[in-house]
């Protein structure tokens, strides 16, 4: 529970100081995805993990449709349902996930990269336009759809940004940078003042 299978380490701290540097509200999830991941759509078969980075997961070996029921009831479809109502609040809503990625996955070559900007080809306007942004900064490495692809069918950046037609944007940053709440505030400053910027150029 404690290693970057259960959750995003440092993405929570990060959330929230981006949203206080933004003026934005900020949602996060309360559970660790490897009761119920929420940030997979309904059918996706990840979206209970029975094995992670080598792990086998003793609580899912054995948990039927039944119990993805039970779950998805008490933690995946409140966690949405909060979410939709927080971005149907106005307009122009424009969604900014953040998470976080371990620097190197088991058996896997080392990550360069420091930021990943992650995005789907439906709608890449505000990403792609980021990725341009801040690979004007000289000490960063950009991950363009890295270190995965951006896009599920089905995901919460599709179902609450793309199926409504709202910029949006995932941003993953390398979990040894964020460890700390310094390090989040930090980045979560840098962050901000790069977003403000894309924004004011996309009108």
């Amino acid at each position: 529970m404690q290693r970057h299978i259960a959750f995003d380490p440092g993405a929570a701290g990060l959330a929230e100081a981006l949203g206080v540097a933004l003026d934005s509200p900020v949602i996060c999830s309360d559970f660790s995805r490897l009761v119920i991941d929420p940030n997979r759509g309904e059918d996706d078969p990840t979206l209970l993990m029975r094995l992670y980075d080598g792990t086998l997961i003793p609580a899912n070996r054995h948990a039927d449709a039944a119990e993805v029921a039970r779950r998805m009831a008490t933690l995946y479809h409140p966690y949405h349902r909060a979410l939709a109502r927080l971005a149907a609040r106005q307009d122009d809503t424009i969604i900014v996930a953040i998470h976080s990625f371990t620097p190197c996955l088991r058996g896997r070559a080392p990550r360069p990269w420091q930021v990943g900007v992650l995005y789907s080809h439906l709608d890449p306007r505000l990403s792609q336009a980021l990725i341009a942004r801040l690979q004007q900064e000289v000490d960063l490495c950009i991950g363009d759809n890295e270190p995965y692809s951006g896009h599920l069918p089905g995901d919460s950046v599709d179902r609450h940004a793309l199926q409504h037609g709202r910029h949006n944007t995932l941003i993953e940053l390398r979990n040894d940078l964020i460890r700390t709440a310094d390090d989040q505030q930090l980045w979560a400053l840098r962050l901000a003042s790069v977003l403000t910027d894309v924004l004011s150029r996309l009108g």
